[in-house]
C-alpha cells in the first residue's frame, strides 16, 4: 500500500445482471483452450445494481500443455473499507441492498466534502485542505470514484466482476491497514485500529463476499468469485474460468511486532501463534514489514512529501525517526526529503516536533532483517507461505534473499515495484514472480518492455502481471487523453515525459482476452470512459490492458496472459518445498589452521556440524591465504555452496572444488565480500553445475583485523 503523491494506475469493473439462464461455449478466439464448462448468468441478481457491460462467456479450461491462461493482479486491497478503522475508505465492496447502499460517501466528508481531511490531503490533483466534492455517490457519481481520489471505494464487487470478465483470473487480496492514519485525532472510527484485528475483519468480509456472490449464482460453490487456500484449488478455479482469490496480509505491525524506542513488542511465541492463525484463516502470502520499521525488518523509504508524512507515522508508531545512512553500494532505498512537515499534519503533533535533517542521498535504511525477522521468515518457509519482499529495506531484502537462496525456497514475489530492481534476477532464479505496479499505461508498458526485464522473463520463462494496489492509497492510472492534452502545448522535457507515459487511448467496444466484448462501463446514471476517466475503478482494468495492447501490441497481452500460470508456479513451489540434503553435514572437514580453544571448540569440524552456535576460526591471523575444506565422500553434483560467516569474514575469497583434494579449480570468487550469509549458486539457466568430491573456501584477504571464521559451510546438490 504505497502512499504516493504521483498518479498511478487504477482500474475498476462492473457487471451486468441478466435474468435469463443459458449455456454458452468457448469463443473461437480462445480455441486453444480445452475443458470448456457451461457458464450461466446469475439466477438471483441484485436489483438496483451496477452493469458489467461485457458480452460473451468467460473463457475456461487449460491449454493443451496443462497450463492455465489469464491475467493476475498480484497486489490489491479488496476490503479496505473495513480497514483503517472503517471510516477512511468510503463505500462498501458489496451490500445486500445493492449499489445505492454500498456506494455512499463517508459521513466525515460532510454535505459538501470540505471536512474530508484525509481525502483532500491525499488527492492526486493536489486539493486544498478544505476542498469540496460532490458527496452523492450513487447514482450520479459526479466526483467519485476517480483516478485522483484515494478514499472512495474503487472495488465494488460488480466492478471486480468486469475485470474478471475482461480476462483476469487471479487476484491477491491483501488485508491492509495503517494504524497511525487510523488513530489520527480527527478520526471517528467504527472498528479497532489494531493491525491483527483488521486482518481478521477483512478476511471475514472477503469470505462473506464469496457467500454473497454464490447466493446469486445458485448456492455454495456456484459463483465466479472463489477463495483459494492451496495452489491446486487456485489452478482448478482458473481452469474453470472463474476468479481465484488468494488471501494476503500487508500491515506494519504483524503479530504485534512493532518496536517502542527500539525495544521489540513481540516474541517468537507471538510470531508462531500469529503465523498459525494466518494459516488457519487461509492466508497464503504476507509482508514482514510495510510502512514503518518494526521488530522484524526495516522498510524501504517513501520519497518526497509522502515520505515526510510516513516518517512522521514511523515516529508516532515506534517513537523513533527513520535512521538512514548514505548508500555506498549499488542498491539503495528511496531518498528522504529534507522539508518541513506539512502544516495539516504538524498541527496534530506535539509542540516542538521537527523532522531530523538528513544527509544528501542516496539513502539506505540502516535497519535490515532482525533476528525476530529471520525467525518469522523461516516460520513462513516452514508453513509454505509466499514471502512478499516489497517494502523491505534493501538491507533487509538482501538478507531475505540470502536466506531464501540458502534454502532454495521459490515462494517469493515482488508485486508492486517496491523492490530495488537489481534484485530481480535473484528472485527469478529462485522461482519467484515479479509484477510491476499498475502505472499509467505508457509508464507500465515502458517498464514491462524494458529490454533487460524482457530478457530476464525470457531467460526464466515467466509471464507478466500487474499490482494495481487498488484502495491502497497508491493511486491509479490517469486519463490518457488528459495527460496527452497537458503535454500537447509544449515540447519541454516535462511535457514529453507526460506524453510518453500517457497511453494512446482505446476505442469502444473492443474484444478482450478470450473473446469477450467490452463496452463503456455503466453504474447508475454514470458512464465511465477510460479515455477521459483513466482507471477510476477496478472495472476499468480491462480498458487499461487494452491501452497497453495499443501501445505495445499483442506481445504484451500474451505476456500478461501467461501471468496466472507463472504466479501459480511460484505459489505451488512454496507449498511443495522440502529441504534438500546438506552434502557437507558431518563430513570430514579440515583447515589450514584453526584458532586454539579448549576441547577443540574452534576446529574445522565445527563448521559442518549443522549448528550455528558453533564455528571454525582460523589461526595465524596475520597469514593469508587460509582455507576450510570438506570431503563429500564421493563425486557429487554441486548446485549451491552456503557460507555463514561469523563476524570475522573474508573480503576476498574463492569457492573451489577438486576431484582428488590436490588439484583445485575456482567456481566462484569475490573481492567485495561483506560477511553475513553468502550463497554461491550454480544451478541456474545457462550454467553447468560443477561435479567434485571436495569443496573448499579459500580466504585470500580478511575483512577484519582478525582471521576467518565460519559458522556453517553447507553444500547442496540442487
Amino acid at each position: 500500500m504505497p502512499l504516493r503523491t504521483r498518479a498511478r494506475r487504477a482500474i475498476t469493473l462492473a457487471a451486468t445482471a441478466g435474468l435469463a439462464t443459458f449455456a454458452v461455449t468457448l469463443p473461437p478466439a480462445d480455441a486453444t483452450l480445452t475443458g470448456v464448462a457451461h457458464w450461466y448468468e446469475p439466477t438471483s441478481p441484485q436489483a438496483n445494481d451496477s452493469q458489467v457491460n461485457a458480452t460473451g462467456a468467460p473463457f475456461t479450461g487449460t491449454q493443451p500443455g496443462g497450463s492455465v491462461r489469464g491475467y493476475v493482479d498480484a497486489h490489491t486491497h479488496l476490503m479496505s473499507n473495513v480497514g483503517f478503522g472503517g471510516s477512511i475508505v468510503c463505500g462498501a465492496t458489496f451490500s445486500p441492498n445493492g449499489a445505492p447502499d454500498a456506494l455512499r460517501d463517508c459521513d466525515s466528508h460532510g454535505s459538501d466534502g470540505s471536512t474530508g481531511l484525509i481525502e483532500n490531503l491525499t488527492n492526486l490533483e493536489g486539493k486544498s485542505s478544505f476542498a469540496k466534492h460532490d458527496t452523492a455517490g450513487y447514482p450520479t457519481f459526479k466526483d467519485w470514484p476517480k483516478w485522483s481520489s484515494l478514499t472512495h471505494q474503487q472495488m465494488y464487487y460488480k466492478w471486480v466482476e468486469r475485470a474478471w470478465r475482461g480476462g483476469q483470473r487471479i487476484m491477491v487480496a491483501d488485508a491492509v491497514n495503517n494504524n497511525v492514519l487510523c488513530s489520527l485525532p480527527v478520526q471517528v472510527n467504527k472498528y479497532s485500529c489494531d493491525d491483527m484485528d483488521t486482518v481478521r475483519r477483512q478476511i471475514a468480509e472477503t469470505k462473506n463476499l464469496q457467500t454473497f456472490i454464490d447466493n446469486q449464482y445458485g448456492g455454495p460453490g456456484k459463483g465466479w468469485f472463489r477463495i483459494a487456500t492451496t495452489p491446486a484449488q487456485a489452478r482448478q478455479i482458473v481452469a474453470e474460468g472463474k476468479l481465484a482469490v488468494i488471501l494476503g496480509v500487508e500491515v506494519s505491525n504483524p503479530f504485534g511486532c512493532t518496536t517502542k524506542l527500539g525495544v521489540p513488542m513481540c516474541t517468537t511465541g507471538d510470531i508462531d501463534r500469529g503465523l498459525d492463525e494466518f494459516k488457519s484463516l487461509g492466508v497464503s502470502s504476507m509482508f514482514l514489514c510495510h510502512k514503518f520499521d518494526n521488530a522484524l525488518c526495516g522498510v524501504r523509504y517513501d520519497e518526497g512529501t509522502t515520505g515526510v508524512i510516513v516518517n512522521v507515522g514511523n515516529f508516532l508508531n515506534t517513537g523513533e525517526w527513520w535512521k538512514p545512512t548514505v548508500c555506498t553500494g549499488t542498491q539503495h532505498d528511496n531518498t528522504i526529503a529534507n522539508t518541513d512537515i506539512p502544516n495539516d499534519v504538524l498541527k496534530h503533533l506535539p509542540a516542538g516536533t521537527f523532522l531530523p535533517v538528513y544527509p544528501k542521498g542516496p539513502h539506505c535504511n540502516t535497519k535490515g532483517l532482525t533476528g525476530l525477522g529471520e525467525y518469522a521468515l523461516k516460520g513462513m518457509i516452514k508453513r509454505g507461505m509466499t514471502v512478499e519482499i516489497d517494502h523491505m529495506s534493501t538491507k533487509a531484502a538482501g538478507r531475505t534473499l540470502d536466506i531464501l537462496e540458502q534454502y532454495k525456497y521459490p515462494g517469493v514475489v515482488s508485486t508492486h515495484s517496491w523492490m530495488d530492481r537489481s534484485y530481480t534476477e535473484r528472485l527469478y532464479r529462485l522461482g519467484g514472480f515479479v509484477t510491476p505496479y499498475g502505472h499509467s499505461a505508457g509508464e507500465f508498458a515502458a517498464e514491462a518492455q524494458d529490454p533487460g526485464m524482457k530478457a530476464l522473463r525470457a531467460k526464466y520463462d515467466v509471464g507478466l502481471g500487474y499490482g494495481m494496489d487498488m484502495n491502497g492509497f497508491g493511486g491509479t492510472p490517469r486519463p490518457p487523453l488528459m495527460a496527452r492534452a497537458e503535454a500537447a502545448p509544449s515540447t519541454s522535457q516535462t511535457h514529453k515525459s507526460l506524453t510518453a507515459t500517457a497511453g494512446k487511448g482505446i476505442s469502444y467496444p473492443y474484444t478482450a482476452l478470450g473473446g469477450t466484448v467490452m463496452d463503456r462501463q455503466v453504474t447508475g446514471q454514470r458512464t465511465w470512459d477510460y479515455n477521459v476517466d483513466g482507471v477510476a475503478h477496478y472495472g476499468q482494468v480491462p480498458d487499461w490492458v487494452q491501452d497497453l495492447k495499443n501501445i505495445s501490441g499483442t506481445p504484451i497481452q500474451d505476456d500478461l496472459a501467461r501471468g496466472a500460470e507463472s504466479y501459480l508456479r511460484t505459489y505451488a513451489g512454496a507449498r511443495g518445498w522440502a529441504a534438500g540434503p546438506n552434502l557437507a553435514l558431518n563430513r570430514p572437514t579440515t583447515s589450514r589452521s584453526n584458532e586454539w580453544a579448549p576441547f577443540g571448540g574452534l576446529a574445522a569440524a565445527k563448521a559442518t556440524d549443522g549448528r550455528t552456535d558453533t564455528r571454525w576460526a582460523s589461526g595465524n591471523w596475520g597469514v593469508d591465504p587460509q582455507w576450510l575444506r570438506v570431503d563429500l565422500g564421493s563425486s557429487q553434483r554441486i548446485g549451491r555452496v552456503v557460507i555463514d560467516w561469523e563476524s570475522a569474514y573474508a573480503k576476498s575469497y574463492q569457492v573451489q572444488v577438486s576431484d582428488d583434494g590436490t588439484t583445485w579449480r575456482s567456481v566462484s570468487a569475490t573481492t567485495t565480500g561483506d560477511g553475513g550469509l553468502d550463497v554461491a549458486v550454480f544451478n541456474e539457466p545457462g550454467r553447468t553445475m560443477p561435479t567434485a568430491r571436495y569443496v573448499r573456501v579459500l580466504g585470500q584477504q580478511r575483512g577484519t583485523n582478525y582471521g576467518y571464521s565460519i559458522k556453517e559451510l553447507q553444500v547442496y546438490g540442487s
